[in-house]
């Protein structure tokens, strides 16, 4: 999925969270740390390559094959998107993000519940990316498994639903809140 429709669904979970939370008189979750864990795993993935393929590119020690040679996925032929393959194996990993979570709730003795964003990111993921193109390694560093069956989020019809799904929950929120104004 795209990263502002990570960041979308990310804050709408944390909203909906602190209403149950409100609910029961619980400390809330900030929304914007939830939508930023919520793109985490993308700028953790692809924040450092793409500097370093900028980088390369403005001063011209990389090279990029033909589009004809690279395939429908345009993807750059240097070290920088190697890195990016394999830092997005840990950042989409959910063994690597439930130890993140325990350490972070052993530290702070209570659960960080903004980081919930990221495990959303990952459950997103899995059926929203195809096989072709970054399929999520939910299970590394277990297992090589990924989803086969993934539609791929930039397919029109994909993105056309995605969003208008996050329209109708924003309304939702929309709604409710006037409902309990008056």
């Amino acid at each position: 999925m795209d990263i502002f429709a990570h960041a979308l669904w990310a804050g709408a979970g944390a909203q909906k969270l602190n209403e149950s939370l409100e609910k029961r008189g619980k400390t809330k979750v900030s929304i914007l740390w939830s939508a930023f864990w919520g793109i985490f795993p993308d700028l953790f993935a692809f924040s450092i390559p793409s500097v370093l393929t900028l980088y390369a590119l403005l001063v011209g020690t990389t090279t990029f094959q033909k589009l004809s040679e690279r395939g429908p996925h345009l993807q750059p032929d240097n070290q920088a998107f190697d890195l990016a393959h394999n830092l997005y194996q840990y950042s989409h990993s959910l063994i690597i993000f439930f130890v993140v979570f325990g350490v972070v709730w052993f530290i702070f003795k209570r659960p960080r519940l903004e980081m919930l964003g990221w495990l959303l990111h990952i459950l997103i993921d899995i059926p929203s990316h195809s096989i072709n193109f970054f399929p999520t390694p939910f299970l590394f560093p277990l297992s090589n498994y990924r989803f086969p069956y993934g539609i791929a989020w930039s397919n029109q019809i994909f993105m056309i639903v995605n969003y208008s799904l996050l329209l109708l929950v924003f309304l939702y929120f929309s709604f409710r809140k006037k409902k309990f104004r008056k």
